[in-house]
């Protein structure tokens, strides 16, 4: 009954429905000026598609008197069916909110695709406490210690390239932590719990440092010339500034060899890391292949 509603409205009103419940799942509120400002559209058109939502599923958003906005609803069943990838790249980039639809593509491309996605119900959690700036209880699982209660502050979503984490602080062991998306169970948001000023991001060194890199066609591959071309090398040199945080993930994306000798071997090692220094202090160095640091001794792992 619900599908054959969706289909006699118009495109442009599915498009309208789809954003509110993604403002309301993942971000937690919505306001008829956040619809005016996305669509273009006059405050009594986005009235009437917020009072069409609630008709249309009842118990999805409730009103909130006192904050004037339209808040997730106790018994909220998602109506529209967004892939992970959209909600993610909706998220993080900005885009991708419209009624999800399978669309012919232009040109035939393929794609991997990952093995695992986030739970959307979970990520939703994750965000809303991301959004509303406040702590987030939640069952953990971790490979060193097991399974965990845990209470966390939340603050940035990261891609490794073949999952994601969230950025957050750990009440637990007093520290910021990257937290894979898929161990946590059981997320609860703490909205009476006062976020303290030590765990906020800009607290979080490895966050807020950044680290310039240069990388070099690798020394023992042949053709350099052609690594240049396919990483746009200027003047031999590709030169990055990434956050400490995120700079282990990354560079074991790309497959950098991070060895202080360019000593790994391998076709897929096409880049070296010049200055292995570069990486001191960056606590998810030892992710970066071959990666050793300075005093012989390995950091501790920052991702649990």
């Amino acid at each position: 009954m619900l599908k054959e509603q969706l289909a006699d409205l118009t495109q442009p009103q599915r498009d309208r429905l789809a954003f509110v419940e993604l403002r309301v799942r993942f971000v937690g509120e919505i306001r008829r000026q956040d619809l005016v400002a996305r669509f273009g559209i006059q405050s009594a058109a986005a009235t009437r598609d917020l009072a069409l939502y609630k008709e249309l599923a009842p118990g999805n958003i409730d009103y909130d008197a006192k904050g004037k906005s339209y808040v997730l609803g106790a018994h909220f069943q998602s109506v529209f069916d967004f892939p992970p990838e959209r909600v993610l790249s909706w998220l993080t980039q900005g885009f991708g909110d419209g009624e999800p639809m399978l669309l012919k593509a232009w040109v035939v491309s393929e794609r991997p695709t990952r093995l695992t996605h986030p739970d959307l119900d979970v990520l939703a959690s994750v965000t809303r406490a991301m959004y509303q700036e406040c702590p987030l209880q939640i069952e953990y699982y971790s490979i060193s210690s097991g399974q965990s209660e845990r209470e966390i502050v939340p603050f940035a979503l990261i891609d490794n390239g073949l999952r994601w984490h969230v950025r957050a602080y750990d009440r637990k062991s007093c520290e910021f932590r990257d937290f894979v998306i898929t161990r946590i169970k059981s997320p609860q948001l703490l909205k009476g719990s006062e976020v303290r000023v030590t765990e906020r991001s800009d607290q979080d060194i490895q966050w807020t440092r950044i680290v310039e890199l240069e990388l070099v066609p690798h020394p023992d591959q042949p053709r350099p010339e052609i690594t240049e071309m396919d990483y746009r090398l200027d003047r031999g040199v590709l030169r990055m500034k990434l956050r400490a945080a995120t700079a282990g993930y990354i560079l074991r994306q790309l497959s950098v060899d991070c060895s202080p000798d360019h000593s790994l071997r391998g076709p897929e090692y096409r880049l070296w890391l010049r200055d292995h220094l570069a990486l001191y202090g960056v606590k998810n160095a030892l992710l970066a292949p071959g990666y050793r640091s300075p005093d012989h001794l390995r950091p501790e792992a920052e991702a649990e």
